[in-house]
């Protein structure tokens, strides 16, 4: 096993020959401070499949099937020194040395969620949770309930009603004014495109039919002609302006809730997609004060306009090792196919005449992006219809061609959900990364097909489509949107099925992935999009130790019982060779 650890890595790593473990006499000097033993590591220092998923040949898969290629690691001072066999690893231990035995749990490289929204996942995690509520009378009572706890004029917030599902029945404040009089409440959508609001939040913002509604928004109005609770697409920010701003302390607050909970969940790094001023300012005193529990890569905001000025003005990190990184910024393009504000090449199915806004019609600065881009910072553009994702990648294209070193950014379309099966090759001409979440397609596929047509829909959600066509692939959960935990996201890869594991056979399983890739896109992917391919991503001697332990061997469940990676469970997770969460 030791002698085909050392050939995969030689062949794979370039620089293996400074990767090597240490001699006995280094070893005295300098012993591990972590080992694990008798574990299942998959170290992914294998090449990637290929793009039709078909397993590199050195990778440790055979006709029986796979198997980890590693059964333990050695850590010391934040770095992998050793990985191999468990007695070789032994070797390394010291005076000190804490051994953990893994009792045949699994290891991989540390799970990176690639566009995630940290802080609403603080915020949600203390708010009325509406994620799966069916109908607008349950969310009603759930609010009431919490109503009943909260003093009056205190606003109550929630988040998590689906606004794709609910399309077609949107609620309106009539209900959620009755049941709840005296609190302003406002219930964010499940993916941050709708806000649902009650009279006494109108109210208590001074919302009215004459309040300005962005470009790229829509105010809801009753047959009074007042607002009717409902604010879909760029006018949610209409009620985010009226929410009173928590103070400093509860942002970092929600910022550590949120990161506690990514690290409990297994992950080690996360990009944080639509970073504003305030928020960075929060993560900036975090990190001196070396409070950030996980790497956090900030992707800020193109909205913030004076931010992004200020940053212009800096430029983007440079380093890779401290624990905040900015260096992305993230720009809304369109808006989201539930609420029917993606932009389409062609009307919505279900809503004729209608093709959904983007560009200047979505508040989206081209000119602000191309400062960004010719100032080296990464790009990762919201882009969810097929005309978004058309124009999007045309825009990329324009500045490549007028300032070719912006192609090094390693720029990214965020969702890249529906795509025109001519424009699929443009990703990898354009050396454009697709940042997409599996979860979407199990969530979105009882009404994605209504909104696209039955041909349309060939091209949303096309994972298998994007790889064939050369197209670099990372996943994500674009949380708190969606569930980010890693067991739904692979089996929503390799099966294409939701939590009661429907359909059978998988939605449109010819878009699965393998697991080899699927992997991939939570980790060696991932590091990559974040500019540490050298530093993480595999494990190996020499890289950072930021690893996930789980219960299940995800490589063996996905092949042989693939329903079964709902049941997997995160034991551990370490990050910068500490142990940050430990569930055993």
């Amino acid at each position: 096993m030791k002698a085909l650890f050392v050939l995969l890595a030689c062949v794979t790593l370039a620089a293996c020959a400074k990767e090597r473990a240490p001699d006995a006499a280094s070893v005295e000097k300098a012993p591990a401070h972590l080992i694990l033993t008798n574990a299942r590591v998959y170290t992914l220092a294998w090449p990637d499949p290929s793009s039709e998923g078909a397993i590199y040949a050195a990778a440790p898969h055979d006709a029986r099937g796979w198997r980890p290629d590693a059964e333990a690691v050695a850590v010391s001072d934040g770095k992998i020194v050793f990985v191999g066999a468990t007695e070789e690893a032994l070797a390394f231990k010291g005076a000190a040395t804490k051994v953990v035995d893994l009792a045949g749990a699994s290891v991989t490289p540390g799970l990176v969620d690639s566009h995630t929204h940290v802080l609403e996942l603080g915020a949600k995690l203390a708010a009325v949770d509406l994620t799966g509520v069916a109908t607008e009378d349950e969310a009603v009572a759930l609010v009431a309930a919490r109503a009943k706890e909260t003093p009056k004029g205190e606003w109550i917030l929630g988040a998590g009603w689906d606004e794709g599902a609910w399309a077609s029945r949107y609620p309106n404040k009539t209900k959620l004014s009755a049941a709840v009089p005296d609190n302003p409440v406002a219930l964010d959508g499940l993916h941050g495109f709708a806000m649902w609001v009650n009279e006494a939040a109108l109210v208590a913002g001074g919302v009215t039919a004459a309040t300005p509604v962005p470009v790229g928004g829509e105010m809801r109005l009753g047959p009074d002609g007042k607002p009717n609770g409902l604010f879909l697409n760029n006018a949610t920010t209409i009620i985010d302006n009226i929410i009173p701003s928590p103070s400093r302390a509860e942002v970092m607050a929600r910022i550590l809730r949120g990161l506690t909970r990514m690290a409990e969940d297994g992950y080690v790094t996360v990009h944080d997609a639509g970073v504003g001023a305030e928020y960075q300012t929060a993560l900036e005193e975090l990190e001196r004060e070396g409070k950030l529990p996980i790497r956090f890569y900030s992707m800020l905001s193109l909205r913030d306009e004076n931010l992004i000025r200020a940053w212009l003005a800096k430029g983007p990190d440079a380093d890779n090792d401290s624990f905040l990184v900015t260096r992305s910024v993230k720009a809304y393009y369109d808006g989201a196919l539930g609420s029917r504000g993606a932009r389409l090449l062609e009307d919505y199915s279900d809503m004729p005449g209608h093709r959904g806004l983007s560009g200047d019609d979505y508040g989206f600065n081209e000119a602000l992006l191309a400062d960004v881009m010719t100032a080296g910072f990464q790009v990762g553009i919201h882009a969810i219809g097929d005309a978004g994702n058309r124009e999007a990648l045309d825009i990329l294209e324009r500045n490549e061609a007028s300032a070719p070193a912006t192609r090094a950014n390693r720029n990214r379309i965020e969702h890249a959900q529906v795509v025109s099966p001519e424009d699929l090759p443009r990703f990898a001409a354009l050396d454009v990364i697709a940042s997409m979440e599996p979860p979407h397609a199990m969530e979105d596929k009882a009404w994605a097909e209504a909104r696209l047509g039955s041909d349309r829909i060939k091209g949303a959600y096309a994972w298998r489509s994007l790889r064939r066509a050369g197209a670099r692939l990372i996943f994500n959960a674009d949380n708190p949107g969606s569930d980010h935990d890693i067991f739904y996201g692979l089996h929503s890869a390799v099966a294409r099925k939701d939590k009661d594991l429907q359909p059978e056979g998988g939605w449109r399983p010819e878009e699965r992935v393998t697991i080899d890739e699927a992997m991939r896109a939570y980790s060696t992917w991932a590091a990559f999009a974040g500019f540490r391919e050298n530093e993480t991503g595999v494990i190996a001697p020499g890289r950072w130790a930021d690893l996930t332990v789980m219960d299940i061997d995800p490589f063996v469940t996905a092949e042989t019982a693939p329903d079964d990676l709902l049941k997997g469970r995160i034991l551990m997770t370490i990050v910068n060779g500490k142990l940050v969460f430990d569930g055993r």
